[in-house]
C-alpha cells in the first residue's frame, strides 16, 4: 500500500507578508493587484476570509466586503525563496515530490525512512521543520493515494493534519459533496446537482457501465473517485504542454489599432519565450479574449506559426462578429506531446468551469 502526504501551505503569499511585516498580524491582509488597475486577489489570510474575501476575486469587490483590508503588492522573489526552503525540506525525506504550485506538493513516502513506520508522524515532523525554518505553517493530508491525501489536507486546515486510514475511506467518502472531489468544478457540480446527485453516496448505486453511459469519461473518473480510489502516481517530472502570455488592461479597449498593438506585444513575448523550447513542436496557436463583462472566449487553430499576422487574424475571426469592449487579451501555444498521457482529461468540462 502506498503512503502519500499532501502538503498545502496556509494562505502562503499572505503568510509570507505577515512573517516579514509582523505589524500585519491579526489584521485582514490580501496580496494582489490594485483596484484602480482592476487587479484581482492572489490570496488572503483567514482574517480577510471572514469578510468573504477570496482568491481570484476582483480587488475592488474585496474592498467593498472588507473596507479595512490591507492590500500588499506581490513580492514573487520572497515567495519563491520561501517555496525553495519548503521544497528542500520535502526532498530531505523523499525524492518523490510532485510540485503543484509554489505552496503545494504531493510526497510519496512509501519507501521513505518513516518514524515508527508512520507517514502521519513524518508529516508532523515535516510541518514542524517548515515552521521552525521558515516561520510559516502548513496543513497536511495523509492517505493511500493522491485523491484522498488532498481531501484529507482540507480537514484540519489551517496548521493541522488529518490521516485517512484505509478502514475510514468508505465512511469518509460517503457523505462527501461531489464538488469537493478534485476535478469537479462548480459547473460540473451544479450540473450533477441538477440531476439529483450532490454527495458521493448518491452515485454509489450505479455500476461502472452505467456511469460511463451517463457521463462518459467523467463517469469513469467518478466511479472510482467516489469510492476513494485513484491510480494517479506522484509525478516528479513534468512535460510542459503550453506557453502563454496575457494582459489585463486598466481600461476596456475598443480601438482596433490599439488592440492590434497589444496583440503584437503578446506575440513578441511568446516568440522570445519559445527560444527556450527549441525541442518542442507547436501543435496549435490560441488567442484568448475576455470582454468587459468578464465573458471569456478563445480561438484556437492548428498548423499556424506564431506570427503577429496569425494572432491578429484569429482575433478578428471572433471580434468582428462580437465587437464589444475588451478587458483582457492573451496569446498562447500548445505543444505537441511527446508521450500519450494516461491521465483522464475533461477538456470539454474545464472550458466551462
Amino acid at each position: 500500500m502506498r503512503k502519500i502526504i499532501h502538503i498545502d501551505m496556509d494562505c502562503f503569499f499572505a503568510a509570507v507578508e505577515m512573517r516579514d511585516f509582523p505589524e500585519l498580524k491579526g489584521k485582514p491582509v490580501a496580496v494582489g493587484g490594485s483596484s484602480q488597475r482592476r487587479g484581482v486577489i492572489s490570496t488572503c489570510n483567514y482574517e480577510a476570509r471572514k469578510f468573504g474575501v477570496r482568491s481570484a476575486m476582483p480587488t475592488a469587490r474585496a474592498f467593498k466586503l472588507c473596507p479595512s483590508l490591507i492590500l500588499q503588492k506581490s513580492r514573487f522573489d520572497a515567495y519563491a525563496e520561501a517555496s525553495d526552503q519548503v521544497f528542500r525540506i520535502f526532498h530531505d525525506y523523499t525524492p518523490f515530490v510532485q510540485s503543484m504550485s509554489l505552496d503545494e506538493a504531493y510526497l510519496d513516502v512509501t519507501d521513505a525512512d518513516l518514524p515508527s513506520g508512520s507517514a502521519t508522524l513524518l508529516a508532523q515532523i515535516i510541518r514542524e521543520r517548515i515552521f521552525k525554518e521558515t516561520g510559516l505553517t502548513a496543513s497536511a493530508g495523509i492517505a493511500e493515494n493522491k485523491l484522498l491525501a488532498k481531501l484529507a489536507s482540507e480537514v484540519k486546515k489551517p496548521n493541522g493534519q488529518f490521516t485517512i486510514d484505509p478502514s475510514m475511506v468508505e465512511k469518509f467518502m460517503h457523505q462527501l459533496p461531489l464538488g469537493k472531489i478534485h476535478g469537479v468544478g462548480k459547473v460540473t457540480s451544479d450540473f450533477l446537482a441538477s440531476l439529483g446527485f450532490k454527495a458521493c453516496c448518491d452515485l454509489l448505486p450505479f455500476t461502472r457501465f452505467e456511469m460511463n453511459a451517463k457521463f462518459g469519461k467523467l463517469g469513469e473518473y467518478l466511479f472510482f473517485a467516489i469510492r476513494g480510489v485513484s491510480f494517479s502516481p506522484v509525478v516528479t517530472e513534468w512535460e510542459r504542454k503550453s506557453l502563454g502570455s496575457e494582459r489585463t488592461f486598466s481600461e476596456d479597449l475598443t480601438d482596433p489599432t490599439l488592440l492590434q498593438m497589444k496583440l503584437n506585444e503578446l506575440t513578441l513575448d511568446i516568440q522570445e519565450s519559445l527560444a527556450n523550447y527549441t525541442d518542442k513542436k507547436i501543435a496549435s496557436l490560441q488567442v484568448k479574449i475576455k470582454f468587459h463583462d468578464f465573458q471569456l472566449t478563445t480561438i484556437e487553430r492548428t498548423g499556424l506559426e506564431v506570427t503577429a499576422e496569425n494572432t491578429w487574424a484569429l482575433f478578428l475571426d471572433r471580434w468582428s462578429q462580437d465587437p464589444r469592449p475588451i478587458r483582457l487579451l492573451g496569446v498562447s501555444v500548445k505543444f505537441a506531446s511527446s508521450t500519450q498521457s494516461s491521465q483522464l482529461s475533461f477538456d470539454a468540462l474545464s472550458l466551462s468551469e
